[in-house]
């Protein structure tokens, strides 16, 4: 019987370990023969959230060029770097253009075929347009992947876990909320992927509660809005009169910021300095382990601080009364977070507006209170309008440093396992946040009234047949509405998943992280179980790992954390499967 491989995900991450068995099986495995199974419902390349058949309005938050599948000289691995060309090459665009999610589902299929094109020849690659449902099997011999509608199993000699993005059963607060709704004829939509949630039931005209001002938002606004025929004439926009009436909170209660709309130029900050793989190393190896907020993040801010420093003294030296080497020995000198860390900024960059404080720029609107609805429109709106202009003007290219620093940060705590959702969340507020053109239309639709802002802390409560959403930045306002939109992702735990395979191998010994996240071997993905084991022939990669990457696609030349690890994962497999060929012929 031939070899057989069995990824369950066929999007972007199942896509790029393919790509990576493709560029390791000369190496290690010339004369692979061997049957891939690829499981996904959905088409192989762009998978359920970049599918191509989904609406045009869509947009990544990215722009073109920073967008690629393709590994190069800064990704630090064992196989070969085969380049690649980034979307914008690939589609022929401006780099600088944010193009759709159908377009990108259309360059991550053709990634799949050149990725399927290149594998040897004694491989051939099915694709099964089920959902995987569980795998079973003993530890050292094959294992058994059971589809939805298939009555028997695939065989597989391994298998690879990369279903990436998952639904989630409803936590308590959730389900609390969707049954007061069921019961008060109420409209409940909970945390979803926005491109897939039904919003027929959200009327035109009525009032709806949205908690959650990220990314999920803005396919929420866009949806309802131009969604529903409106149209937008220069800074105006144009109702159709079909859209709700959308206000919103969150815990910020601000969007995202803005991504930067310049480019780089001059000197980078030379990165890693204060958190790189030597500081990784010492953390994984205290014997009484880490603690993020004692351990970790007190370097992360020295390293963002390094980067926007940097970039301050070398750029605009104007603004800053030392000279850079004088500040330099000081700043490595002085413990992170410290009172000395602080007397030397304040004494060496005259303009608090100039300084880095990461604390603030996590609580915007700490301390800001508004008397009326009016004013608290009119705040917000200046918020973001000093968000856009700062996030595209080229004097404060500090922020890009800043930028630069998250990336390089992402890239090597990954290394560290699961360190809780606050980092992640704090990644994406600052470094994957909406493109300008989004934000001047949610400025459009605040003027129309489309969009109303509710303030920070936002508290929800289901009282008297109705939503109730108050906010410490407009005390003693209530908003009342019959719908409420969570505009967020789902955040599954192995034990609230909603898939089966998951949530099965959970209960039979899978390891879960503190956060419920899938626990695996970092050096290769292998499946850990709870008396610290690795599986043998179990893999899995993705954001419902302990393993979670910056994203299954990433900005060229960052020496993307998911490539390292797909290429670790492709060349393990790569490996035991010649070794069981092995000793197959041998016995």
């Amino acid at each position: 019987m031939r070899p057989s491989l069995v990824i369950v995900g066929a999007g972007p991450r199942g896509t790029g370990v393919l790509e990576r068995i493709a560029a390791n099986a000369p190496g290690l495995y010339p004369d692979l023969e061997l049957d891939i199974h690829l499981v996904d419902p959905f088409p192989p390349g762009g998978g359920r959230i970049w599918r191509e058949d989904q609406s045009p309005l869509l947009w990544m938050n990215s722009q073109s060029q920073d967008v690629t599948m393709f590994t190069d000289d800064t990704v630090e691995l064992d196989g070969p770097v085969l380049p690649g060309p980034a979307l914008h090459e690939w589609a022929d665009l401006d780099g600088r253009h944010f193009a759709d999610r159908r377009l990108q589902g259309t360059y991550l299929r053709w990634v799949h075929e050149r990725a399927v094109a290149a594998l040897p020849p004694g491989v051939t690659v099915h694709h099964h347009p089920h959902r995987a449902l569980r795998v079973g099997g003993p530890r050292e011999g094959r294992q058994q992947v059971w589809l939805d509608g298939r009555p028997r199993p695939l065989l597989a000699d391994t298998v690879i876990l990369a279903q990436g993005h998952l639904d989630a059963e409803l936590d308590e607060e959730q389900a609390e909320l969707s049954a007061y709704a069921r019961e008060h004829g109420l409209v409940h939509l909970p945390p979803d992927f926005t491109a897939d949630s039904d919003l027929s039931a959200l009327a035109p005209g009525e009032d709806v509660l949205v908690r959650g001002f990220g990314l999920a938002f803005v396919d929420l606004m866009v949806l309802l809005t131009e969604g529903r025929g409106g149209r937008y004439e220069g800074d105006t926009y144009i109702p159709s009169g079909r859209e709700p009436v959308l206000h919103v909170g969150s815990r910020r209660g601000i969007p995202y910021h803005s991504k930067i709309g310049y480019d780089w130029t001059g000197e980078r900050p030379p990165l890693p300095r204060f958190l790189g793989p030597a500081e990784v190393d010492e953390l994984l190896a205290r014997p009484g382990g880490f603690d993020f907020r004692r351990d970790v993040w007190p370097l992360i801010d020295k390293e963002l601080g390094f980067a926007h420093y940097h970039r301050l003294f070398t750029a605009h030296p104007e603004r800053t009364s030392v000279a850079w080497t004088d500040f330099e020995e000081k700043y490595a000198a002085a413990a992170p977070l410290s009172a000395e860390l602080q007397a030397l900024v304040a004494s060496a960059v005259p303009d608090p507006a100039d300084r880095l404080d990461l604390t603030a720029l996590d609580h915007p609107l700490d301390g800001v209170r508004h008397t009326s609805h009016a004013e608290l429109q009119d705040g917000l709106r200046a918020y973001i309008t000093a968000d856009l202009e700062r996030r595209h003007d080229p004097a404060h290219s500090p922020d890009l440093a800043v930028f630069l620093g998250l990336l390089s940060v992402y890239g090597q705590v990954v290394r560290l396992g699961d360190i809780g959702s606050w980092w992640h969340g704090f990644f994406s507020y600052l470094a994957s946040g909406p493109p300008g053109p989004r934000l001047r239309q949610l400025l459009a639709l605040s003027r129309a009234g489309v969009v109303k802002f509710a303030g920070a802390d936002l508290r929800v409560t289901a009282e008297d047949g109705v939503f109730r959403a108050t906010s410490a930045t407009l005390p003693g306002a209530v908003v009342e509405a019959r719908a409420l939109v969570e505009a967020r992702l789902p955040d599954p735990t192995l034990a609230r998943t909603r898939d089966q395979l998951l949530r099965e191998l959970y209960e039979e010994g899978a390891a879960a992280t503190p956060a419920g996240l899938l626990a695996v071997d970092p050096e290769d993905g292998r499946v850990l179980h709870r008396d610290g084991t690795a599986h043998p022939r179990r893999f899995a990669l993705g954001p419902h790992t302990n393993g979670r990457g910056a994203g299954a696609f990433t900005r060229p030349r960052t020496n993307s954390p998911s490539f390292r690890q797909n290429d670790a994962t492709a060349r393990a497999v790569l490996t035991l499967l010649r070794d069981l060929s092995c000793r197959a012929t041998a016995a």
